[in-house]
């Protein structure tokens, strides 16, 4: 006695150009980190930019290095969460290579060695800075926030690069 069986498959193909937002990513430390890292790094460029004289001379040099390096970081930061949020593999891959942990660490130093050279800069020169004395002190103490994060960030990608 022979049994026969059929077997029949559907196939369904399906194209969309819809935009995919990982929301789920801004629910974990390393998203919410990265969402607070940008908000305060926006505020301190924007400090910092609003109040910068217009003609810089070379006496001026700690007020460029700190706003260099927090623009830099501010890219750098929101392009490394623009890419998790809009891409679900993104967030789970990067994660896990040494990239986030050299760009945090980099950052929690060049953003700590920027603003207490600028926070320094402001106390000791605060008759030239007179006039813009309480943004700019504002401006270098949200800086040391701001390299707190990266802190804690760089010890989050060490633990995930690690597996732990």
């Amino acid at each position: 006695m022979s049994h026969s069986v059929t077997v029949t498959r559907t196939t369904t193909t399906t194209t969309t150009s819809a935009i995919i937002i990982n929301t789920g990513y801004l629910k974990t430390w390393a998203g919410l980190l990265k969402l607070a890292e940008l908000i305060l790094g926006i505020v301190v460029v924007g400090l910092v930019s609003y109040y910068v004289e217009r003609y810089l001379t070379l006496t001026q040099t700690p007020e460029v290095f700190f706003l260099l390096m927090s623009v830099t970081f501010l890219v750098g930061t929101f392009l490394l969460l623009l890419s998790c949020l809009i891409s679900i593999s993104t967030a789970s891959i990067i994660s896990k290579t040494v990239y986030e942990v050299v760009f945090h660490g980099f950052a929690f130093v060049l953003y700590l060695v920027a603003s207490l050279t600028f926070i320094i800069e402001v106390n000791n020169k605060n008759r030239r800075y007179h006039n813009d004395y309480q943004p700019y002190f504002a401006a270098a103490v949200i800086g040391l926030v701001v390299s707190f994060l990266y802190l804690l960030s760089t010890v989050f990608a060490l633990r995930s690069y690690r597996g732990l």
